[in-house]
C-alpha cells in the first residue's frame, strides 16, 4: 500500500524539465553582463554586504502551500532595489543566487536536490530578467522619478518570474490544477511586492541624499521585520483558532464513530499543514477497529497510516503525546525508524475516555521542506484529539443507547420496539408472491427452572435458547426476544404453507438437550405462527395473533399452530376488541367508576378506589377482566392506567377544592411496574394536578406480583420515595405471602374478599382475616378489608380491629354523576381534629 502511495504523484525529478532551461538563460545572462563589465569582481566588498541583506531579510517568507508541498515567495524588493541600483549586474546575479542558496541550506529541514536548485535558479532567472529590464532603458539618478519607474518595472517583472515559475512546475509535478492555485496565489504576491518595491524606492532616495541615512534605515528595517514577524505570529494565532472552533463544531455535529474520520481528518490536515492525518480508534465491544487517513492529494480517505506500528504502540503505552521531529531533542532516537518510511516528523495524541485510551490523533509530515511541527502545534492537536476523544465517546454512549433501547440486555437480542418497526418496514416493502412470517417461540418450562434453580439458571436456559434459535433461522430472518419466556422469528417466505413447515423444522431442531448448571434439560417450545397479509396488517396484530396460536399450540402433540379464525374463544373475543379499544381511550370512552372506602370504627368516608368500565357500542358491557388483558397483550395498558389516574387526581383536586379531601386508589398490574418510566410519569401528573402523593395509594395484586418480585421492587421503592401509599390487593391469595410482605415497601393489605364474604360462616376465613389483620398490626400497616357486604362481617371486622372497609354493604363503584349524590344522600359533614370529613349517615 506504501508503495502505491508513492507511485500516485509524479516525481520530483520532473522539476528539472523547468530548473534547466531557467540555469541555462541564468548563466548565459551572467556570461553577456560579465563581457559588458569585467571589472565587477573589484565590487567584492558591497557584494558581501549586500548579499548578508538579502539573507537577513530572507526571514520574511510569504508561504504559499500547494498540496504537498510549501512554496516561499521572498519578499526581498527593498534590498534589491538597492543592488539593482548600485551593484553591477554580475554582482547581483552573484548575490541573489549565492543568497537564495545559503537561505535554503540553512532552513531546510529536509534537504531535496530538485527544489533546492530549482529556488536557486528561479531566484536568478527572475533577477537576470530585471536586470535586462534595466539595461534596456538609461540610466538616471537616483531622485529622478524616471529611475524609480524603471527599477519598479524590473522588480514586478523578477516578481511576476518567480510567481510563473513556481506555477510551472507545480504543473508539471502536481498537476495543471496545481499550477492554477499558484497563479491564484500570485495575485497578493504582486501586490505586496509593489509595497516593498516602494518602500525600497524610499530607502534609495533617502540614501541618495545622504550615506548617513543608511543608520536610521537599518533601525526601520529591524524594526519592520520584528513587527510583520508579530503581526504573521498574531495573524497565525488567530486563523488557527478560528479553524480550530470550525472543526471542534463540525465534530460535535457528527453522531457517531463512522462519521467522525470524514468530518475530523481532512480538516486536521488542513489545519496542521500536514501530508497525513490519521485516526486510528481501537476495537471495543461491538466497535471494530478503525484506522483511516486523509492524504493531502486525495480526496477520500485511505484505510492506512503512514506511521510505524511500533510508534503508535510506544505513544498508547506511554498514555502521552509523542513528538517526534528536528525541534523535538527528546526523540531523536526515534527518527531513525521513520526515515525508512519517509517521515520527516509526526505527532502522535492519544485519544482518551477517562484513563482509557480509546485510540489516536496522527499528523505526519509538515508540509514543505523548511518546515517541521513545533511545540505550539502540539497544543493545537492536544485541543482537537480532546473534543475528538469526546465525540467518539458521546457516538458511543448514543449508539449503546440506542442498541440498549432496541435489544434484549439477557440475549442481546432485538426486543420487541425493534421487531416492531422491522415488521412495519416488512409490511411497506412486501412483494406480491411472498407472505411476511412471524412464528413466536414460547419455552415450556422456563418459569419452573426459575423457581427450582433460580433465575439465574433460568437466565442462561433463555440465553442457550436464544443462540440456539439464532443458530437455525438462518442470515435472513430476524430472531427477537418479546417478553419472559417468549422469541419471535420473522421472515419473507413463498407462502403460508411453506411458513408452517419452516416453523415445524426449526421447532425439532429447537429440541436438542440444553445444559443449565449441572443439569441437562430437554426444553420444548410451542410455536405460533401468523402471515401477513392474511392474519392482520400491523405489527401488534401479528404478534398477539400469532402468541394466540402459540398458546393452542401448548396443547397439540406436534406443537405448531397457525392462526385461523377457528380459534375463536375468550381471549378471541378479547383479541377482536383490541382496536375498538385503542378508539375508545382515544376518544374517552372509558368511564371511571369511584367505590367509597369508609373507616369501621367511625363510619368517616377516606377515600375511593377508582374502577375502570366500558360500554362497548356492539358487545354492551365489557368486563374489566377482558379489556385489561386486552390492554396487557396489546401494549396499551399504560394508556389504560394514565386515564384511570387521570381522572381519579382531576376528581381528588375538585374534592379538595370543595373541602372535602378525599383520597384515591388506582390498581396497577405488574407490567405496569415494569414500565422505569411508570414513576416519573406519575410525578409529573401529581404536579399537574396539584394532588398531594399522601392522597393517592397504588394497589398491586400479590399472586401477579409474586412472580416477577425481584424486578417490580425497583419501582415499588421509586413510588414510594415519591410519597404515594402503595397496597398489597388480593393479600392471602398469593403463594409466601408472609415471606414476601416484610421486603415488600408498602403501606397497607388489602384482605381479598374471598375471605372477607366467607369469614361469617367460614371458620378457616374466620381465621385467616384474623392472620392478616395481626400480621399487619405487627408490621405496622394498614388494613383494608373488601368485599364487605354485611352487618355480621362488619362488625367482626371491627372487633378484629381493620381500620378500613369497601363494599356493597357501604356502596358499589359508581359513576361520577351518581357518587356525587350518594354524596349528599349518604354522608353528612363531621368534624374531626384534621378538619371536616364527610361522614356515613346510615349503613343499609
Amino acid at each position: 500500500m506504501a508503495e502505491r502511495l508513492r507511485v500516485r504523484s509524479r516525481s520530483a525529478q520532473y522539476a528539472w524539465l523547468i530548473t534547466g532551461p531557467l540555469a541555462v538563460f541564468t548563466l548565459s545572462c551572467f556570461a553577456v553582463f560579465w563581457a559588458n563589465d569585467p571589472g565587477w569582481i573589484g565590487k567584492w566588498p558591497y557584494g558581501l554586504l549586500s548579499l548578508a541583506g538579502v539573507c537577513l531579510v530572507y526571514v520574511g517568507v510569504f508561504n504559499v502551500v500547494i498540496r504537498r508541498s510549501t512554496y516561499s515567495i521572498v519578499l526581498v524588493e527593498v534590498p534589491f532595489v538597492l543592488v539593482l541600483y548600485y551593484l553591477p549586474p554580475p554582482m547581483v546575479i552573484c548575490v541573489v543566487a549565492v543568497g537564495t542558496l545559503v537561505t535554503q541550506l540553512i532552513r531546510s529541514a529536509v534537504i531535496t536536490p530538485s527544489k533546492l536548485w530549482f529556488n536557486v535558479a528561479k531566484s536568478s532567472t527572475g533577477i537576470s530578467l530585471a536586470l535586462l529590464v534595466i539595461a534596456a532603458f538609461p540610466r538616471f539618478d537616483g531622485r529622478d522619478p524616471r529611475t524609480w519607474l524603471i527599477l519598479a518595472a524590473a522588480l514586478l517583472v523578477y516578481t511576476a518570474v518567480d510567481v510563473a515559475s513556481v506555477a510551472g512546475v507545480m504543473s508539471v509535478v502536481q498537476g495543471f490544477r496545481a499550477g492554477q492555485d499558484v497563479l491564484r496565489s500570485g495575485v497578493s504576491v504582486l501586490i505586496v511586492a509593489s509595497i516593498n518595491t516602494v518602500i525600497g524606492l524610499v530607502f534609495l532616495v533617502a540614501l541618495d541624499a545622504t550615506y548617513w541615512s543608511a543608520v536610521p534605515l537599518a533601525v526601520l528595517v529591524a524594526a519592520l521585520i520584528l513587527m510583520l514577524r508579530s503581526f504573521a505570529e498574531f495573524f497565525r494565532q488567530h486563523r488557527t483558532l478560528a479553524e480550530v472552533y470550525e472543526l471542534t463544531k463540525a465534530v460535535r455535529a457528527v453522531a457517531a464513530d463512522s462519521g467522525l474520520p470524514d468530518a475530523l481528518l481532512s480538516r486536521v490536515q488542513s489545519l496542521m499543514r500536514s501530508e497525513y492525518a490519521t485516526l486510528w480508534l481501537a476495537p471495543q465491544d461491538r466497535h471494530p477497529e478503525v484506522l483511516l487517513t486523509a492524504r493531502v492529494e486525495n480526496k477520500g480517505l485511505l484505510d492506512l497510516s503512514p506511521a510505524p506500528a511500533s510508534i503508535r504502540e510506544q505513544a498508547v503505552a506511554d498514555g502521552g503525546t509523542l513528538a517526534i521531529g528536528p525541534s523535538f531533542p527528546d526523540t531523536q532516537e526515534l527518527r531513525k525508524p521513520l526515515r525508512a518510511a519517509k517521515i520527516k516528523d509526526i505527532l502522535i495524541v492519544p485519544l482518551r475516555s477517562g484513563q482509557t485510551t480509546i485510540g489516536t490523533l496522527e499528523v505526519v509530515n509538515r508540509l514543505g521542506d523548511t518546515r517541521s511541527f513545533r511545540a505550539a502545534d502540539i497544543q493545537v492537536l492536544e485541543t482537537i484529539a480532546a473534543h475528538a476523544a469526546a465525540a467518539v465517546e458521546n457516538g458511543r454512549l448514543v449508539d449503546r443507547l440506542l442498541y440498549d433501547a432496541y435489544h434484549d440486555r439477557l440475549t442481546a437480542l432485538p426486543n420487541r420496539r425493534r421487531l416492531t418497526d422491522a415488521l412495519a418496514e416488512s409490511v411497506k416493502v412486501r412483494a406480491e408472491d411472498e407472505v411476511v412470517a412471524v412464528m413466536l417461540f414460547d419455552v415450556d418450562g422456563q418459569r419452573d427452572v426459575n423457581e427450582s434453580m433460580g433465575h439465574a439458571a433460568g437466565d442462561k436456559l433463555l440465553a442457550e435458547v436464544a443462540e440456539r434459535l439464532r443458530a437455525i433461522a438462518g442470515p435472513g430472518a430476524l430472531v427477537g426476544r418479546i417478553g419472559g419466556d417468549e422469541f419471535v422469528v420473522t421472515l419473507r417466505a413463498e407462502s403460508t404453507d411453506a411458513t408452517v413447515q419452516m416453523a415445524t423444522e426449526m421447532r425439532e431442531q429447537m429440541r436438542g438437550a440444553m445444559t443449565v448448571g449441572t443439569l441437562t434439560l430437554d426444553v420444548d417450545t410451542a410455536v405460533g405462527v401468523a402471515v401477513y397479509p392474511d392474519h392482520g396488517g400491523d405489527p401488534e396484530t401479528l404478534l398477539q395473533r400469532a402468541e394466540l396460536a402459540a398458546n393452542s399450540a401448548k396443547v397439540l402433540p406436534y406443537g405448531v399452530q397457525l392462526f385461523h379464525p377457528a380459534l375463536e374463544s375468550r381471549a378471541v373475543r378479547r383479541l377482536g376488541i383490541a382496536a375498538d379499544l385503542r378508539t375508545a381511550l382515544d376518544n374517552g370512552a372509558l368511564d371511571v367508576y369511584f367505590q367509597p372506602k369508609v373507616t369501621l370504627t367511625d363510619r368517616h368516608l377516606v377515600g375511593v378506589e377508582c374502577l375502570a368500565r366500558w360500554q362497548h357500542p356492539a358487545q354492551g358491557e365489557v368486563s374489566p377482566e377482558d379489556f385489561v388483558a386486552v390492554a396487557e397483550h396489546t401494549g396499551q395498558l399504560s394508556r389504560l392506567t394514565e386515564v384511570v389516574l387521570t381522572q381519579g387526581l382531576r376528581r381528588c383536586r375538585e374534592w379538595a377544592d370543595q373541602e372535602r379531601p378525599l383520597s384515591i386508589a388506582v390498581n396497577l398490574s405488574v407490567r405496569t411496574l415494569l414500565d422505569s418510566r411508570f414513576p416519573d410519569q406519575v410525578a409529573s401528573l401529581l404536579e399537574q394536578y396539584g394532588v398531594a402523593p399522601a392522597q393517592v395509594t397504588f394497589e398491586i395484586s400479590e399472586p401477579g406480583m409474586l412472580g416477577d418480585i425481584e424486578r417490580v421492587l425497583p419501582t415499588l421503592y421509586r413510588l414510594r420515595d415519591l410519597g404515594v401509599r402503595l397496597s398489597v390487593d388480593d393479600f392471602g391469595t398469593g403463594a409466601s405471602s408472609l415471606s414476601y410482605l416484610r421486603q415488600w415497601p408498602v403501606h397497607e393489605v388489602k384482605i381479598d374478599d374471598s375471605f372477607v364474604q366467607g369469614m361469617a360462616t367460614d371458620t378457616g376465613d374466620l381465621a385467616i382475616v384474623r392472620a392478616v389483620i395481626s400480621l399487619a398490626r405487627e408490621f405496622g400497616l394498614t388494613v383494608v378489608a373488601e368485599g364487605v357486604e354485611s352487618e355480621l362481617t362488619l362488625d367482626l371486622l371491627e372487633e378484629m380491629g381493620c381500620e378500613i372497609g369497601q363494599g356493597y354493604l357501604f356502596s358499589r363503584p359508581l359513576p361520577y354523576e351518581r357518587l356525587e349524590a350518594w354524596f349528599s344522600a349518604q354522608t353528612e359533614p363531621a368534624t374531626t381534629p384534621a378538619g371536616e370529613v364527610r361522614r356515613l349517615r346510615a349503613v343499609i
